[in-house]
């Protein structure tokens, strides 16, 4: 009898607290920041450009490979606004095959991938999770906006900050140069 009255305490005790399920599809759970979704490219808004050089490391360590790319030359970097001689014109993951474990974020040198907050991905079409280039931009654009995403090597990948480090170093050494006086002997080294 005393087990049963302590059964029926416990029932009313959660009978009158705030129930924890949420109602799904019509209600949302928050994402957790650490939260690892599907993999998303980003992009760099110092060179108007993705920071993905379409080096395929992320390609080559995948192992699922669920990754195709391909690379051009940057045009912007002959014009002098990017650091980046190659860029990505093409980049395709399969996230029917992706596993989510994180390895591409991890051999990336350039701050190009990152496993976004994406994770409802129902369809009808078997193809349907065949995602292009513009839609990894897209997701990775939403990423960094809602995440407060920061670079973690901005000297070396952050096209504006590499420029300007860059500048800084031709300066310095562009005014020795002007500053050294003119030798009177031609050959350095042998005297007459």
């Amino acid at each position: 009898m005393l087990a049963t009255l302590k059964g029926l305490v416990t029932t009313l005790a959660w009978a009158f607290r705030k129930p924890v399920t949420a109602q799904y599809p019509k209600q949302h759970l928050p994402i957790q920041p650490r939260y690892m979704g599907f993999p998303a490219l980003l992009w760099d808004d110092t060179a108007g450009e993705p920071f993905c050089t379409g080096c395929m490391v992320c390609v080559r360590e995948c192992p699922t490979q669920c990754m195709k790319a391909e690379m051009k030359d940057n045009p912007l970097q002959q014009e002098g606004k990017s650091h980046r001689r190659k860029i990505i014109e093409r980049f395709e993951i399969n996230w029917n095959r992706c596993i989510l474990c994180g390895i591409c974020v991890e051999v990336c040198n350039f701050d190009a991938i990152e496993m976004s907050h994406v994770h409802e991905l129902g369809g009808y079409a078997r193809a349907g999770s065949r995602v292009t280039l513009q839609e990894l931009l897209k997701y990775g654009r939403e990423f960094q906006e809602r995440s407060g995403w920061k670079p973690s090597n901005p000297e070396k990948n952050v096209a504006g900050v590499a420029l300007a480090k860059e500048k800084e170093k031709r300066q310095p050494a562009a005014a020795a140069s002007r500053s050294e006086p003119a030798s009177s002997n031609p050959s350095p080294g042998k005297e007459s």
